[in-house]
């Protein structure tokens, strides 16, 4: 079965990222193993041109886990076919007193069981409107 069969991609994608953070900051497993929960052991994520395999995405979780953020996740668009996902998302990010709203540009494969295995995302800091700022 494909991961998107019978799942709604607007809710899969809000629910693995939301999922995914809440494993990292509220459990107290190894990190390695929470990136397996999500992750297919040859996993290859571009973000904004940096590649991470699993070993730098276990490295790139350790702030995550240091610092606890808070994160929601807005997906605005998307669009799947078998295994491939395509989004457009918001992460709404508060950490150490500081808000911070980043747009996310997603490509995705999943496995059959809905680890990812790709991505290539491209991202942006949006500004903060003033009375946001404030």
């Amino acid at each position: 079965m494909r991961p998107f069969d019978s799942a709604d991609p607007h809710g899969f994608l809000a629910a693995f990222f939301t999922a995914f953070h809440h494993d990292l900051t509220h459990g107290d497993e190894d990190a390695g193993t929470v990136v397996d929960r999500y992750h297919t052991p040859d996993v290859v994520q571009f973000a904004d041109g940096h590649r991470m395999d699993r070993d730098k995405l276990i490295a790139h979780t350790r702030p995550t886990r240091k610092h606890k953020p808070s994160l929601g996740v807005e997906v605005h668009d998307a669009l799947a076919d078998g295994d491939r996902i395509a989004a457009r998302y918001t992460l709404h990010v508060r950490d150490r007193g500081r808000d911070l709203d980043v747009e996310v540009s997603f490509f995705g494969r999943f496995a059959p069981e809905g680890r990812l295995r790709s991505a290539h995302m491209l991202t942006r800091a949006l500004p903060r409107k003033q009375e946001d700022a404030a």
